[in-house]
């Protein structure tokens, strides 16, 4: 005959809950949707000056598929020993365009783009990427949080 002590359940009953609760939680993804960490590497890209200039058409760039839009203004900013290059500045995009802001920062870090509420993570020595479409008008600022810097003003018009 077998006979159970009744506390000899209370194991099983956690293991069951705690593989439950993982199970809920899913596979560490980030469920912010502000956050985004790029899905693939970065591709090298020119660097950009504050002015950001659009990319002219005679240069080589990779065509967009019909499903991706062609970046509009692409801008490249590094932070290395709390530096930003290049210098704090405005860039002016036109309403509508499309931008991507490439980030690379010596110390992890995360990357705000104000009014837009969007954002990245930028692990050390890692490219951290943003792209939106500039629907807004108005003045924003392009900031790091944990270090707090102004990296540029973003003027949309």
């Amino acid at each position: 005959m077998f006979v159970r002590a009744p506390g000899s359940r209370v194991p099983a009953v956690l293991a069951t809950g705690l593989v439950t609760a993982l199970l809920a939680t899913g596979c560490g993804q980030d469920s912010d949707p502000s956050v985004v960490t790029p899905s693939t590497p970065p591709t090298a890209a020119a660097p950009a000056t504050a002015t950001a200039a659009p990319t002219p058409s005679g240069s080589p760039t990779p065509s967009a598929s019909p499903s991706t839009p062609a970046v509009d203004r692409r801008i490249t900013v590094t932070i290395a020993k709390r530096r930003v290059d290049p210098p704090t500045g405005r860039v002016t995009v036109g309403k509508g365009e499309l931008v991507r802001i490439t980030v690379t920062s010596d110390v992890s870090d995360e990357l705000h783009v104000h009014g837009y509420d969007l954002g990245a993570r930028l692990p050390a020595g890692t490219p951290g990427l943003v792209e939106f479409r500039a629907d807004k008008t108005g003045l924003f600022e392009v900031e790091t949080h944990e270090s707090e810097l102004v990296l540029f003003q973003l003027v949309v018009r």
